[in-house]
């Protein structure tokens, strides 16, 4: 990989991005500010690197000059040196590797859904429970997410949530989120403390860039109404949640994240690109749903990647056999141990 090449493409990006009039087509800006941030990585590691090799230079002067007062602290800092040099080197290199890895061209951005399965309210509680999860996960990232929809429940659970999370990192990290996950635990309103099972179902679709999926205006049916709150009530006299059909293939999709009628839009013509493009790229003749399948089953009891037991302070990934205790704090967004015991080690 030519660092310098990089090094110069860094550069050329800096200064692009601080055109003014490159804000107005923001889909091209944020593309342009992804891959910034991803070399700019690359650069810093690379700048760390080099001050280190000429502190380890400085230091082996001193050593051979055989200065007796340097010397002794001189070769105590030089081996401490030596040590930061093999690590940031790995780092670096790790960095380069993912440049030039085919897989770098994929998807910059995924889109999550989070579904309640079996249990019904429990279930639905449980599906919030996640959803807090991974947007508390990618803030501690500082990954950039959107909210595409969010349908709650009166009691804070979810019945339907859309995420689009931003960022080589997170397209690598949390597309190994996909599965059924079952959660153990006495609900709040049992009274005879006995423990319930529950499942919600994890979805994730790489997002869809123009240039792969164009979408007909004239094969869409879009429906405007008010947007509903937990228990279902209207919680705005306006109507601003949006519901878009794509006639030719029935995939339905909704949006009442935003207090914008417009955003709304957007968000639902986004989160149907995804799914034509999860089609597409599905064996021919497949539908939308089998492709889904694939990745959550039918949500049933029986089926998980991952299970939360709350009476033990578990968490149990059945893919890799793995636990872990500490469901508050794993809830809380603390998912990094988890998610990197289950990237590929090679």
């Amino acid at each position: 990989m030519d660092l310098q090449r990089l090094k110069k493409e860094y550069q050329e990006l800096s200064e692009k991005l601080t055109d003014p009039e490159l804000i107005s087509r923001w889909e091209e800006f944020q593309e342009l500010s992804r891959r910034r941030g991803r070399l700019e990585k690359i650069v810093q590691k690379a700048q760390e690197l080099e001050e280190l090799k000429n502190k380890i230079e400085e230091n082996n002067q001193i050593v051979t000059a055989q200065e007796d007062e340097l010397v002794s602290l001189a070769q105590e800092e030089l081996d401490s040196l030596l040590k930061q040099k093999k690590i940031v080197e790995g780092e670096l290199q790790e960095l380069l590797s993912e440049e030039s890895d085919p897989q770098a061209s994929g998807p910059d951005a995924i889109i999550m859904e989070i579904r309640p399965g079996a249990g019904g309210e429990e279930a639905s509680l449980f599906a919030g429970d996640l959803f807090r999860m991974y947007t508390k996960y990618a803030e501690q990232k500082g990954w950039g997410y959107k909210l595409l929809d969010l349908n709650e429940t009166e009691l804070d659970g979810v019945r339907e949530a859309s995420i689009e999370f931003q960022g080589k990192e997170a397209v690598k990290k949390l597309s190994q989120e996909a599965g059924v996950h079952r959660v153990q635990r006495i609900p709040a309103t049992e009274k005879a403390d006995r423990i319930h099972t529950s499942t919600a179902s994890v979805a994730i679709l790489p997002k869809a860039k123009k240039a792969q999926i164009q979408i007909n205006p004239a094969e869409l049916k879009i429906d405007i109404y008010n947007s509903s709150g937990p228990g279902g009530q209207n919680v705005n006299k306006r109507k601003t949640a949006v519901r878009v059909t794509h006639l030719p293939t029935g995939i339905v999709v909704a949006s009442q994240a935003s207090r914008n009628q417009q955003q709304n839009r957007e968000f639902a013509l986004t989160l149907l690109a995804a799914k034509l493009l999860q089609q597409k790229e599905a064996t021919e003749g497949e539908k939308i749903a089998s492709a889904r399948k694939g990745q959550i089953g039918s949500a049933q009891r029986a089926e998980k990647i991952r299970t939360y037991n709350v009476p033990q302070d578990r968490v149990t990934d059945h893919r890799i056999k793995k636990s872990w205790h500490g469901i508050e704090r794993i809830l809380g967004g603390d998912i990094e141990e988890i998610v990197t015991s289950l990237l590929p080690t090679s």
